[in-house]
């Protein structure tokens, strides 16, 4: 995150969604809005078109690194399934174009830094780099500066990673996180020195869960407010939801950063509004699907085949191209992210055009995922709730059905309160929400590194072919 004049932006992981690394905006480090993604997609590689039993879940770009220097805005991201680096550089950041440097090798949780007319990149897990780079920002400087600035034995837990690095008031700042070394818990540490190649030193600078299941407050950046004030945003795991950012007030004493209210962070923000009555678009919203191309908010579960999908005129359209055997071998799979702490979608399906052996419906996606999957079979149409196996098995399990029309209109209603992590899903009959099958449960797993998101899909079990057509999404926070 950093800020430009009276803009702050914000670039966010999407590990395996395309388009890729989300770009916000915002005026008071509260509210945000979409700028849109810095690509469409990474190479379609078999992974990340879902082919050949290949996926790319958990992997894809991860924790980006943002830069503004001489007018030139630079992101930074490690493609962890190519095991490379990238660097994208625009003037525009709201439209681009970018143009892309590669790195060769994984520099891991990158923090790219310009300083003195140089580039560097610092990175790594539990031994912290600092590496020059070439003009190009293509690989190392030759006979550059490159040199360890901290490291720390590896635990049980976690060793030093999730780097962000700065210069402020001539002094060189080191930010990273790690766990305590008795038992799982993210703190945030932050290490000085006068220059690069001198002595870092520091230690924990916050420590602190906010009263939620120890779930600890860190990993993230620093900015300043034009007025002069500054502020952490980190995150905190919370259950299936994901991670959460959190604002933090930030002071200064002595050369280091004092963080939090008396180390607490405090659970309401301030208003820091640099332009005040300004109203912001949605993150996420209802879509009609009237027009012709997507909206910021929906990202497709990896690279999608743009040859079996299409938007406008009210609908949205999903062909299956291919046999799929369960959710998540399914390449055109719309998601969007749920918001803490209940999150509603509903939408409308007319599966007239389905092929038998076609599923399609509302999906929350994970590893374990769930579904409430508008199905036609030889004898006609049934609605079920499909789910992912108890065990690593692949395939898909029948856990509730009814039967069912050509059309229906489905609701997921994802309850992230407190941790409850449970989504229940509904079908409306003569107006009533009826239940499909019990809540089932969600979880972070960090095979897909993701929050739970909830998802449109068509896929067809038996031939291919087939058309689903979806209509009248809505999306609603609501109070637990």
């Amino acid at each position: 995150m950093i800020r430009v004049d009276d803009t702050y932006y914000l670039v966010s992981t999407t590990m395996h969604f395309s388009p890729g690394c989300a770009i916000l905006r915002s005026y008071d480090l509260i509210h945000w809005e979409w700028c849109g993604h810095l690509y469409d997609a990474l190479d379609e590689t078999d992974a990340r078109t879902l082919t050949n039993g290949q996926n790319c879940y958990g992997k894809g770009m991860w924790a980006p690194s943002l830069r503004w220097q001489d007018g030139v805005f630079s992101v930074c991201f490690a493609v962890v399934d190519k095991g490379e680096t990238h660097i994208y550089r625009t003037r525009d950041i709201e439209n681009g174009p970018w143009t892309l440097s590669v790195l060769p090798g994984l520099y891991h949780d990158p923090s790219l830094f310009f300083d003195g007319g140089k580039a560097y990149i610092v990175y790594g897990n539990s031994t912290i780099r600092l590496t020059e780079l070439n003009d190009a920002l293509t690989g190392p400087q030759p006979g550059g500066l490159d040199r360890v600035l901290v490291t720390m034995e590896k635990t049980k837990t976690l060793g030093y990673e999730g780097s962000h690095f700065y210069k402020i008031d001539g002094r060189y700042y080191l930010f990273t996180i790690h766990s305590l070394p008795d038992r799982w818990r993210r703190v945030e540490s932050c290490f000085a020195a006068d220059s690069l190649t001198g002595e870092f030193t520091g230690g924990v600078v916050f420590n602190d869960d906010q009263g939620y299941h120890g779930q600890g407050v860190a990993q993230g950046g620093v900015v300043d407010t034009p007025d002069g004030r500054w502020y952490a945003v980190f995150f905190q795991d919370r259950g299936a939801v994901g991670r959460t950012p959190v604002l933090i007030p930030l002071g200064w004493e002595q050369g280091m950063p004092v963080i939090g209210d008396d180390g607490k962070a405090p659970k309401e923000a301030v208003n820091l509004t640099a332009r005040p009555g300004y109203a912001y678009a949605p993150l996420a919203e209802d879509d009609s699907f009237d027009a012709p191309a997507l909206k910021a908010m929906w990202e497709w579960n990896h690279v999608p085949d743009d040859t079996l999908w299409q938007t406008g005129g009210g609908f949205l359209s999903l062909t299956a191209g291919r046999i799929d055997g369960e959710l998540t071998d399914a390449r055109n799979t719309l998601t969007v992210r749920c918001t803490y702490p209940v999150t509603e979608v509903t939408v409308q399906l007319d599966g007239s055009r389905l092929a038998v052996g076609g599923r399609a419906g509302l999906c929350a996606l994970q590893y374990a995922w769930s579904a409430a999957a508008l199905r036609r079979t030889e004898e006609g149409f049934v609605l079920s709730l499909l789910t992912k196996p108890a065990n690593d098995q692949s395939g898909e399990t029948v856990t509730a059905e009814v039967p069912a029309s050509e059309a229906v209109t489905l609701k997921a209603l994802f309850d992230f309160t407190d941790m409850k992590d449970a989504v229940s899903f509904f079908h409306l009959e003569d107006g009533a929400w009826l239940p499909l099958g019990t809540p089932q449960k969600m979880a972070f797993d960090l095979r897909h590194f993701a929050g739970v998101r909830a998802g449109l899909f068509h896929y067809n079990a038996e031939a291919a072919g087939g058309e689903a057509r979806f209509s009248a999404f809505t999306y609603r926070v609501v109070a637990p």
